[in-house]
């Protein structure tokens, strides 16, 4: 059984990982009629809960205390192989923007503010 069944019905399991409490709740509030989500605020919460459920697509900020985004995302990769990805970040740096996507085979990146309808395109082109 997928996350997404085992989870809530046929919602894809999307996990959220970004430092920013009020924009994570405009994520939840924007994105739970589609997708079944959890929320994050660092990379190390976000692993505890992989280590529990599987999830269709983890996104997740860039910067943030601790870990980078990026790292965490990388980590995933290899970890999860069969997670899609999608970085968000406020940087607009084509450099860091075209290595990300290659380094942790990205199904996107997104810059901030980043519209909801945005993110939800690219969750479900992410599923495919």
């Amino acid at each position: 059984m997928d996350a997404a069944a085992d989870r809530s019905g046929n919602k894809p399991a999307v996990l959220l990982v970004d430092d920013e409490a009020p924009l994570l709740d405009a994520l939840r509030q924007g994105l739970e009629r589609e997708f079944a989500l959890d929320v994050a605020a660092n990379a190390r919460d976000a692993e505890l809960l992989m280590t529990t459920r599987r999830y269709d697509v983890v996104v997740c900020d860039h910067l943030m205390p601790g870990e980078e985004g990026l790292q965490f995302l990388v980590r995933c990769a290899q970890r999860h192989p069969g997670t899609q990805r999608i970085l968000l970040t406020g940087y607009l740096n084509p450099e860091l923007l075209t290595r990300s996507v290659a380094v942790a085979q990205l199904a996107s990146c997104l810059i901030k503010p980043v519209r909801m309808a945005e993110l939800a395109k690219a969750i479900r082109d992410a599923l495919g």
